[in-house]
């Protein structure tokens, strides 16, 4: 399925108390970056969830910042990731991809979180814009994806 063709995401109700996530962004290219939390902003406040924003430097570092929250004092109940990696020259563009990928999926699966991928991997800088404009937002999507998961938690007693 392609950007164009994904349903607009709406918002999700929560049984019982209101999810409060924690954003990560990474604002690498600032103005994709600022659309992306947008769309996660809308659709997260439209559910009814509470959240904190925190910037880390790029790609690399979402991953971390995800587990310096899990050992952290702050409780969150779910976690957005967002950011941007754009194809190059070189092969920098595989490895920061393949690695930020791995280490969100390692967080995951080590840790159990809830989470909802926003890390834009594309070919263009055009690309990445219309994946986090006003219509087709991932970083909707992910805020979205983040709920869901929150929400099979609690009816399967994980939380």
């Amino acid at each position: 399925m392609s950007t164009i063709d994904a349903p607009e995401p709406s918002a999700i109700r929560l049984e019982g108390e209101p999810p409060h996530l924690l954003v990560v962004r990474a604002p690498y290219y600032r103005e994709v970056a600022d659309g992306l939390r947008a769309g996660a902003t809308r659709l997260l406040e439209a559910s009814g969830a509470s959240f904190d924003v925190v910037d880390v430097a790029g790609a690399l570092e979402l991953p971390g910042a995800v587990r310096l929250a899990v050992r952290g004092k702050r409780r969150y109940d779910g976690y957005v990731v967002l950011g941007c990696v754009v194809k190059g020259e070189t092969d920098h563009y595989e490895y920061v991809c393949r690695e930020a990928m791995a280490g969100i999926t390692g967080v995951v699966l080590q840790f159990g979180v809830c989470l909802g991928n926003g890390l834009l991997t594309v070919d263009s800088i055009e690309q990445a814009e219309v994946r986090s404009g006003a219509e087709h937002n991932k970083g909707a999507e992910a805020a979205a994806a983040a709920l869901q998961q929150i929400r099979l938690a609690r009816w399967l007693g994980a939380v």
